[in-house]
């Protein structure tokens, strides 16, 4: 068996798609008379700097020989990829091996590539370490790429960066690295049409989303009204159908009516996984990771210009005289360095008014990546809600509010004459319940886990 990674051959504003070429590639490979047995997408952190768009990564699964498979798909890089984008550095590595059965190390390495950074160096160390051949790419924004080869010293490899390389190896490691697994199907348009608005009848794609769901998720966003499956980038994909059952998502996409497929391709994909998530403290958080944490609500959530939702949450079991505001602030103070600024963004939609309903003291477990020191939220667990606060007493004889009768000293009414020592306890109607909320389809992550999924440890409340 080999395994072919492929990554960055894409663009942020000059369009094409990694996953088109290894869907040529793939095509490519079968046409010599080999079997490509798996199509691997694999989501990698998507804090990273130098991503194009998705921050995908490839890898083919193919009974080729090694040499055969990197020498079509270095052919195929050098037609397709995007080479007027300076950010562009495609890579290509090829493992001559059993997917299930790639070095330990390449393994690992592809689980970090989901939750930290890597370095290009680091990356063709350990390539050149497991004996995996490898290609790089460069373009100089105008037109031209120049490549590099295994074996190139390192400062040869600094010129021609080939970053992709990093994603490459990381997708060769990916079988073996991670073991929740969902689909997606996509279909590609025509290429000359590339650029141009696509042609798809709306109302074929939410029919269609409708019957499969929820085999088939995030096809659409019903709220909204939007087609979450057709994207707006000028790249070749026509739509993509993302799913926990292959068949689901096939017959969602031949029940959408639209403009010519030219080819279409299945993918197996850690998307819709929380893959990219780990455990953490508040104290502990670091920016460009991603995570789960458990919490309380300090600040009643806000509003802000761009209608962003902000609040600050703290670490639920720190000691009372710890909190915000209280005692001596001083650096490095554990209450100041546990205090967390949280958002949900405008895009989130709806979900922001699942946060404005959040109140100081409702215990929280929240998942997003950190940035700039804030939480950036995409799902929410409600553990413990606030029920009830202090009120006002009300006079039992005449129903009347009672007023303060003075320092420490209650309250009363001053028709009645009736008194209460202190303010009493009410109950408060809450708009939330207990359990996972999430932001809607149109708002959600490759790599985040719909609730629709399941497997999540309270009552899920699902967007569609």
């Amino acid at each position: 068996m080999t395994v072919l990674g492929i990554d960055d051959t894409d663009s942020r504003t000059a369009g094409m798609c990694s996953t088109y070429l290894a869907a040529l590639v793939a095509e490519a490979i079968e046409d010599a008379g080999d079997t490509v047995h798996r199509r691997l997408l694999v989501r990698l952190n998507p804090a990273v700097e130098h991503k194009t768009r998705g921050n995908a990564a490839l890898a083919l699964h193919t009974d080729a020989r090694a040499g055969d498979a990197l020498a079509i798909a270095s052919d195929l890089v050098g037609t397709y990829a995007v080479d007027t984008d300076p950010r562009t550095s495609p890579g290509v590595v090829v493992a001559d091996c059993d997917p299930a059965a790639v070095p330990d190390r390449v393994a690992a390495f592809a689980r970090e590539a989901v939750r930290e950074f890597h370095e290009l160096d680091d990356a063709l160390a350990l390539a050149d370490e497991v004996g995996f051949d490898h290609r790089g790419w460069e373009a100089d924004g105008g037109g031209d790429t120049r490549a590099a080869a295994a074996g190139d010293d390192a400062d040869d490899a600094d010129d021609v960066a080939g970053r992709g390389r990093i994603g490459a190896l990381a997708a060769i490691g990916a079988w073996r690295a991670f073991d929740d697994w969902t689909y997606e199907h996509i279909s590609y348009r025509e290429f000359d049409r590339c650029g141009t608005p696509r042609e798809v009848e709306e109302a074929s794609v939410f029919a269609a989303a409708e019957e499969a769901y929820p085999l088939a998720w995030d096809t659409v966003d019903r709220d909204e009204g939007e087609a979450v499956c057709v994207p707006n980038a000028p790249g070749p994909i026509l739509h993509g159908i993302r799913g926990d059952d292959p068949d689901a998502v096939r017959s969602v996409a031949d029940g959408i009516d639209g403009e010519p497929v030219e080819r279409a391709a299945l993918f197996v994909t850690n998307q819709g996984t929380d893959v990219h998530l780990r455990e953490g403290t508040l104290g502990d958080l670091r920016d460009g990771g991603a995570y789960r944490v458990e919490c309380e609500v300090a600040t009643a959530p806000e509003t802000r210009r761009g209608g962003h939702v902000f609040f600050e949450v703290t670490d639920p079991d720190r000691d009372a005289a710890d909190a915000p505001g209280d005692g001596d602030a001083a650096d490095g103070d554990p209450a100041e360095s546990a205090a967390v600024d949280c958002v949900a963004f405008e895009p989130t939609k709806r979900f922001r008014d699942r946060v404005r309903d959040l109140r100081i003291g409702d215990r929280l477990t929240l998942c997003g990546e950190v940035a700039d020191g804030t939480l950036k939220l995409e799902k929410f667990a409600v553990r413990d809600l606030v029920e009830t606060e202090p009120a006002v007493p009300t006079c039992p004889d005449c129903g009347r509010s009672m007023e303060s009768a003075g320092a420490n000293q209650g309250y009363r009414c001053r028709d009645c004459g009736t008194r209460e020592p202190r303010k009493v306890v009410e109950p408060i109607d809450r708009g939330l319940e207990p359990g996972w909320y999430e932001v809607p389809p149109c708002a959600r992550r490759h790599v985040s886990k719909p609730l629709v999924r399941g497997g999540f440890d309270a009552p899920t409340h699902p967007e569609r």
